[in-house]
């Protein structure tokens, strides 16, 4: 490790993994790179201090020009299914440039995206578009203002070049938070090759990193498939609850950390309707906000079939072994869900027929096209959510039965006011917004809408300042909206 005046604590555990999950890499050169993006709040998280760096210091650091002293890039390799079907991947245009060990001993991986080809690009260029980047960072920002466990961006800079998409776009370089980098597809590429002593290895780094608890454990590989299964449960629990639409949950963008990863097509629903989808690539809606829980099961699946050999010498045994892991998804994936509804509605109880009546809500929201987050909003200022008349007895109906629920735990609608503004965030980002400021940055280098947005999303919750600007809602062509991978 190293010391310096940022800050920086550097290792390479990863590193010291066997050959075939990573290659050396080096960041591509780049002409004139410029900060965009220095997140401060993340340093200082990370037990980082920026403010001796000049602009022109940071811009080198943050584009792979002059990495600190005992930074080592390596482009990890992975597999994944993408929209179902198997491919060999690996970062094509990422690498992993240090670990950072903070001053609590929180280690975080340090990642660049952009920075240029690396052995696993193939005929990518391995460059990134500065849209795509800075969308990465607001909503990593978001996710972490809402409490749901996230990949962040702790810098975003211009290269000074331009990429080549469907048109020419500024070149930018992201660097990447992580708890790590590690994938369901990290563990499918050891499987593929058919190499048990590497994904051994790779279990042994995953597990002794993220379930330290469980090295010991004497069925330690089955204990971790238990423990991958309860955070992917939980995080899609999550994603649900606040309306969030990843978009593109192949199985080399589902992180065994827990965290989410990879903020391509992602997007906010507004109006509630479990086929949302905005993906472009999406024509099936394969990954449709209704979708996700069931894709996040079929993405375990795919790693509990790579971790097989590791289960049981006996094939038969592991695939029980597996199965009745992978079994208990689903009930915690409602537990989880169940749990956090209740929380938006300020219940504390759990109670019989409640999965009917929570669906008789969303089935209004449907029918109403109804704004998910406004409607839970309008609950916990004790308010009645507006309804078109024909779908207004429904909602009265389902209304009166929470308030005797509420009634019947010795609480009202006032008393519980505070709990669920704490549950129901009041800012979202909102489409509309998101776009309005990526566009203003991107082409008028006018960083002012982002950073009022990035500043809300930061803290959602919050009843104390003017939300409106942020609350506004979505002009019309929003209804088909599209978001894009970027790569």
């Amino acid at each position: 490790m190293t010391a310096n005046a940022v800050g920086w604590r550097f290792d390479h555990t990863y590193a010291q993994l066997p050959k075939p999950l990573f290659e050396p890499a080096k960041p591509a050169l780049v002409r004139e790179p410029k900060v965009v993006v220095l997140n401060h709040r993340l340093a200082r998280e990370l037990g980082l201090d920026f403010s001796a760096l000049t602009d022109t210091e940071a811009a080198a650091i943050f584009s792979g020009m002059a990495l600190p002293d005992g930074a080592l890039p390596i482009a990890q390799a992975y597999a994944g299914h993408q929209f179902g079907g198997f491919t060999m991947l690996g970062d094509g245009r990422a690498m992993l440039w240090a670990e950072h060990v903070s001053p609590s001993g929180n280690r975080v991986d340090l990642q660049f995206k952009g920075s240029g080809p690396t052995h696993f690009s193939r005929r990518g260029d391995g460059r990134a578009a500065l849209g795509p980047m800075l969308r990465e960072y607001i909503i990593g920002e978001a996710m972490a203002g809402l409490g749901i466990p996230t990949t962040r961006a702790l810098a975003v800079v211009t290269t000074g070049q331009p990429v080549f998409r469907d048109r020419p776009l500024r070149g930018a370089i992201l660097t990447r938070v992580a708890a790590s980098h590690i994938r369901v597809g990290t563990f499918q590429y050891a499987a593929a090759r058919g190499d048990v002593p590497t994904l051994r290895a790779l279990a042994d780094y995953t597990i002794a990193r993220h379930d330290p608890d469980l090295v010991d454990s004497p069925e330690k590989y089955r204990a971790f498939l238990r423990a991958v299964i309860t955070r992917q449960a939980q995080l899609i629990a999550q994603w649900q609850l606040v309306g969030f639409v990843h978009g593109v949950m192949n199985t080399d963008n589902m992180a065994l950390s827990g965290e989410t990863i990879d903020y391509g097509p992602c997007a906010f629903m507004n109006q509630y309707d479990p086929a949302t989808v905005f993906s472009s690539i999406d024509e099936m809606g394969r990954y449709a906000y209704g979708n996700q829980p069931r894709i996040g099961q079929w993405n375990l699946m795919r790693l509990a079939e790579a971790m097989l050999p590791l289960l049981h010498d006996d094939s038969k045994i592991a695939v029980e072994q597996a199965t009745e892991e992978l079994n208990r998804y689903p009930e915690l994936f409602q537990d989880a869900w169940l749990a956090g509804m209740r929380r938006k509605l300020g219940l504390r109880s759990a109670a019989s027929g409640e999965i009917e009546w929570l669906q008789q809500l969303l089935e209004w929201m449907l029918a109403a096209k109804a704004d998910f987050t406004e409607t839970f909003i309008a609950l916990s200022e004790s308010k009645l959510p507006e309804s078109p008349a024909e779908h207004a007895s429904a909602l009265q109906q389902w209304h009166a039965e929470w308030l005797s629920r509420l009634a019947a735990e010795g609480q009202s609608p006032e008393s519980v006011r505070e709990a669920m503004q704490q549950a129901n965030p009041l800012v979202i980002p909102r489409n509309h917004l998101v776009e309005t400021a990526l566009e203003a940055a991107d082409e008028r280098d006018d960083l002012q809408p982002m950073q009022d947005l990035v500043a809300a999303l930061q803290n959602p919750f919050d009843r104390t300042t003017d939300r409106a600007p942020f609350r506004t809602p979505a002009p019309a062509e929003y209804c088909q909206y599209r978001t894009f991978c970027g790569t």
